[in-house]
């Protein structure tokens, strides 16, 4: 019997976290009020093996999250069908607002973001930051995963 495409080109964990690991950026989707899905680019971080951002307190995707905590993410590659590769998270948001724990989150961001930038220049930023945005740490839920290389031409 012939093997179920989806689970050709499903990724193992493994998989999963490496090509997380090479993204720069990812898709955040959050809920709005009339139903409607806000997308948005943002760099991120992961800390303790969660996916963990930070944003200006007063963004949309604030507001929309302290309204509905769930969130979808989507890293995604390739520019043929045979390459796309791509993996998505669906999950619960937790903000996270006292200053002195958005700090390390908004560090950690900006260190695997901009790692030319001396750790004592980032720590300064941090803090400035930190003053303004709420941190988001995604619980997962659910993870979605292709990588139509593993199809080897066979479509």
């Amino acid at each position: 019997m012939a093997k179920n495409r989806r689970d050709v080109i499903r990724m193992s964990e493994a998989e999963v976290d490496a090509f997380i690991e090479e993204q720069k950026s990812l898709q955040v989707g959050t809920i709005e009020r009339d139903g409607s899905i806000h997308l948005s680019t943002l760099w991120f971080a992961c800390v303790d093996k969660q996916v963990v951002f930070e944003t200006y307190t007063k963004s949309q995707k604030i507001k929309n999250l302290q309204r509905d905590p769930r969130i979808t993410l989507l890293w995604e590659d390739g520019d043929v069908y045979e390459q796309l590769r791509g993996v998505m998270i669906k999950g619960t948001a937790r903000l996270v607002a006292d200053h002195s724990e958005v700090f390390p989150l908004a560090l950690e961001v900006m260190k695997r973001n901009q790692p030319d930038i001396p750790e004592e220049l980032l720590e300064q930023a941090a803090v400035h930051m930190a003053a303004k945005r709420t941190a988001v740490v995604v619980e997962p839920e659910k993870v979605v995963s292709w990588d139509h290389r593993k199809l080897s031409g066979a479509y």
